[in-house]
């Protein structure tokens, strides 16, 4: 009897370029413009250069843009300028997902709790956390969050993905990475609650499951629902696989995320994890005011933390989530810079692929590698875009084009 050959054999790997879906939004391809930070909202509204530039992203051949941080609320910005998803931001995001969708891309809505990382300077109140907390960066000390607080946040992020689907996005992202208030729960360092929401990883993750829960109540099938999710963010004593892992289990447990985004690193110590390589010291001391101009140049490294920068260099932890992933499809971020490192996403069974750095170097990266698949990309990581957030985000590098 003749033996069927193709019993157990793996499906073929995927084109980065080819279609498909996450949730009920369907992608040109696979490659999505990660969340980087803007500065091109100075009143929290949209305006034409913020279209302009993720408009940049969609006709140089990405599937899907990513609008970075959108406050849930006042209290959750983590930076001035930043969108508010509220009732007066609608028409500017759909004049916004209007001008993204008419060059054939999707676009998403990265929805955001600052928690420790705002300030008071911004928000006008005392930063919330967990427990307790005094954030090593800013000195700033941050006031335990309440139970009624907690509903509120979680109708908060409910809310704004409803005016995310009414404003015409495709996709929201839940920013459950970084340290920003639902990732703190998840760190032992931060959390020290005695309550349900504290001690056990699986009470650590509760938070982020309500949230997520109640977001796919609100809008079920109109927009995809995703998350993006730290693994490990370099604190000793936070978060790292062993327990990210089980988090990423717990929340896939649920079947209300079409797609998580995996992530590592914080915005409240040791930032550079998250970018790895130079750390721009003298480029950052130049855009701020003392006593922090010398401040960062004198402990900024030690400070900020340096990491060697190499190719794909989230992929090693990442992998580790593929076999307790069954229902989300996974999404590969970090040091993507070519056809080749988007081939070995692929392989490597991601369903999809982030960038950032390189596409501020090169908004139309995509089209270039479709039309020759060898071509290197330009970014050599040398991160002088991360002190342009504090005016426009951009590459400086693709100043001189």
């Amino acid at each position: 009897m003749p033996v069927d050959i193709t019993l157990g054999t793996r499906p073929p790997v995927p084109s980065p370029l080819s279609p498909a879906s996450i949730g009920p939004v369907q992608l040109r391809n696979r490659i999505i413009k990660a969340a980087t930070s803007e500065g091109r909202s100075p009143d929290g509204l949209v305006t034409q250069d913020l279209i302009d530039f993720h408009v940049g992203f969609a006709r140089g051949g990405v599937g899907m843009t990513t609008v970075a941080y959108c406050a849930v609320g006042q209290e959750g910005r983590s930076a001035p300028g930043q969108i508010i998803m509220s009732a007066e931001a609608v028409p500017g995001l759909l004049r916004l997902t209007d001008a993204v969708h008419a060059e054939g891309a999707a676009i998403s809505a990265q929805l955001g709790h600052a928690g420790v990382v705002a300030s008071r300077a911004v928000t006008g109140v005392a930063a919330l956390s967990p427990s307790t907390f005094v954030n090593p960066t800013s000195f700033q000390l941050c006031k335990e969050i309440s139970r009624s607080q907690m509903r509120d946040v979680v109708d908060q992020f409910r809310d704004a993905a409803i005016i995310a689907a009414d404003a015409g996005f495709d996709a929201v992202e839940l920013h459950f990475g970084h340290l920003y208030l639902p990732s703190s729960f998840m760190s032992p360092w931060m959390n020290k609650r005695r309550d349900e929401y504290g001690g056990s990883i699986e009470n650590r993750t509760r938070f982020a499951r309500e949230i997520a829960g109640a977001v796919k109540n609100a809008v079920g099938d109109r927009v995809a629902v995703m998350a993006k999710m730290s693994m490990d963010d370099g604190i000793k004593g936070s978060i790292w696989l062993d327990e990210s892992l089980q988090s990423a289990q717990l929340l896939d447990s649920d079947n209300v995320l079409d797609a998580i985004e995996l992530t590592m690193g914080s915005s409240v110590k040791k930032q550079m994890f998250l970018f790895r390589g130079d750390v721009p010291v003298d480029g950052m001391a130049a855009v701020m005011k003392e006593p922090f101009k010398t401040g960062v140049k004198v402990l900024g490294k030690k400070i900020l933390g340096e990491y060697p920068y190499y190719d794909l260099y989230m992929l090693e932890a990442a992998r580790q989530f593929r076999p307790v992933v069954r229902n989300a499809k996974l999404i590969l971020l970090g040091g993507i810079n070519n056809m080749a490192h988007l081939e070995t996403a692929m392989a490597e069974g991601f369903e999809f692929a982030a960038m950032g750095r390189a596409l501020l170097r090169e908004p139309d990266l995509i089209n270039r590698l479709a039309e020759d698949s060898t071509k290197p990309g330009l970014c050599i990581h040398c991160n002088k875009c991360m002190f342009t957030v504090y005016g426009q985000t951009h590459c400086v590098l693709a100043e001189a084009v």
